[in-house]
């Protein structure tokens, strides 16, 4: 049987913390748990979480961190369900079938060890999904629309790989990326996750190129393949800043959506 354990880390975002909650209830089938790895400054959701009726999957953790990778890890640690799922705060499953979904893969494919899917973020103002699967040839790209809130991983695949780098204070989930290349997996063609663009790695895109090419070079060598894609994605970010790139990127969009649905 395969058993699934969400991990939600969250910093001073009682409201965030909330919604996200209310997403994991609202499945269709419950998880075998749900961490809460609290490291707030201020008693808000400790208080929240042990004043208001818990489902009995929910647990948590009140104590401070050292910063995301810290965080992560403390969950990972005290999972126990045979598979993980980290759900930010502030992120939501896009329905209520996602656990029931990524169950029926690992039960239908024992070899594969962890799953992404697609992703419904804000771009240039507008609400797109994307998501494709994981290539590992492309790995020098960073994480080229593998959306890391859409992972979900054996726990097993920890045990092998090693859990978060304290290291990286953005990239952490593509250092982790670049030491499972190699393990089995699949593809889940499906939105999965409705993201909140407010976190820091939203709000730090740079800084995380920057990591990115850190993280890579680490791996595998200099590149100037990696470092030429970081400065594309660069100048792509901030033309998306501005009201051209803005006005370019909505005409991509329906552009596209002309050519599936028109």
């Amino acid at each position: 049987m395969q058993t699934i354990s969400i991990i939600t880390i969250c910093f001073n975002n009682l409201a965030d913390v909330q919604k996200t909650c209310a997403s994991v209830d609202a499945q269709t089938i419950q998880p075998f748990e749900h961490w809460i790895i609290n490291g707030s400054t201020k008693n808000d959701i400790a208080d929240w979480l042990k004043a208001t009726s818990q489902p009995p999957y929910r647990k948590w953790l009140n104590e401070k961190d050292k910063g995301i990778s810290d965080a992560f890890n403390k969950g990972i640690e005290r999972a126990k369900g045979t598979i993980i799922h980290l759900l930010n705060s502030g992120d939501i499953y896009a329905d209520e079938s996602i656990l029931s979904i990524v169950k029926e893969a690992f039960q239908n494919n024992a070899t594969i060890q962890w799953v992404s899917g697609k992703i419904k973020i804000k771009r240039a103002g507008q609400w797109i999904e994307v998501g494709k699967p994981f290539d590992k040839k492309q790995l020098y790209k960073g994480m080229r629309s593998i959306a890391h809130p859409t992972w979900f991983l054996r726990k097993e695949v920890y045990n092998r790989a090693g859990i978060f780098n304290l290291n990286y204070s953005i990239a952490m989930d593509y250092d982790l990326m670049c030491r499972i290349k190699d393990e089995p997996y699949q593809f889940i063609n499906k939105t999965m996750i409705v993201f909140d663009n407010t976190g820091i790695s939203s709000n730090n895109y740079i800084k995380s190129l920057q990591q990115n090419v850190t993280v890579y070079e680490s791996y595998f060598g200099y590149s100037v393949k990696c470092r030429v894609w970081q400065m594309r994605l660069k100048f792509l970010h901030y033309l998306l800043q501005t009201s051209f790139g803005k006005f370019l990127f909505k005409i991509k969009k329906d552009f596209n959506s002309y050519i599936l649905f028109g």
